[in-house]
Order: C-alpha cells, then structure tokens, then sequence
C-alpha cells in the first residue's frame, strides 16, 4: 500500500460551516488545524494549505501528521502545487474542496477530491 496525503483547503473546509468564521479568520483556522491534530484520519499526512487572513492563527510548520502550509498567492495554485509534488512522490492524494474548478485542476494533476462534508463528519470536536 503507498503512502497518501490529504490536502485540505482550510478556506472551503471552514467557509462551508456558517459558524461566525469570518469575524476571526485565523481563529478558524486554528481550530480547523487543532481539530485535524486531535482526528485519527486515515491518511499519513494531512496538509492544511491556509491563505491570506487565516494564515496569522497556525505557523506554517508541521506539527506530526499535520502539516500546515501557508499560501503566499492563490490558495488554489498552492493546493494544486502540494498535491501536484506528492502525486509526483508516488504518494495517493485525496484533496478536501467543494470548488469545482479547483477540483478539475487537482484532478488532472491524479488527485481525488472528497467534499468538505466527509472531513467534517470525521473532525474532532
């Protein structure tokens, strides 16, 4: 069995709970990422990839299982960068986003996408 990844994209992921996540960004954002560290998923890596905002409530560090990345453009060019260089490792790629263009570009890359949803049902509270 090889090695697989989750790449997350935390602003989809927290952007589909209507939790009052836009008056503090980088809260959300931790709490996303402390909810990823304290899941048992069933993926050796987790990648968070955070983006403008959000990227002050985690440091970009990797933190166990959890790796967080911080976007320093698109947050979507960097989904698709993460997942692009681990497809390239060998590694199965699922990535969490219900955008649809983006999920067309980590397709064609030879990632899968699962709905923020199946993440969601899974997390820690």
């Amino acid at each position: 069995m090889s090695a697989s990844s989750l790449v997350v994209d935390a602003a989809n992921v927290v952007g589909s709970r209507p939790d009052g996540w836009w008056r503090d960004r980088a809260g959300a954002a931790a709490r996303l990422v402390a909810q990823l560290s304290a899941t048992a998923v069933p993926h050796d890596e987790v990648v968070v990839v955070l983006e403008g905002a959000a990227r002050a409530g985690v440091p970009a560090v990797a933190d166990g299982v959890v790796v967080t990345v911080h976007a320093t453009g698109s947050g979507d060019d960097t989904i698709v960068a993460e997942a692009a260089a681990r497809v390239a490792d060998g590694r199965e790629i699922a990535v969490v986003t219900a955008d649809r263009g983006l999920q067309a570009r980590v397709e064609a890359v030879g990632a899968s996408v699962v709905r923020p949803s199946w993440l969601l049902d899974r997390l820690a509270t």
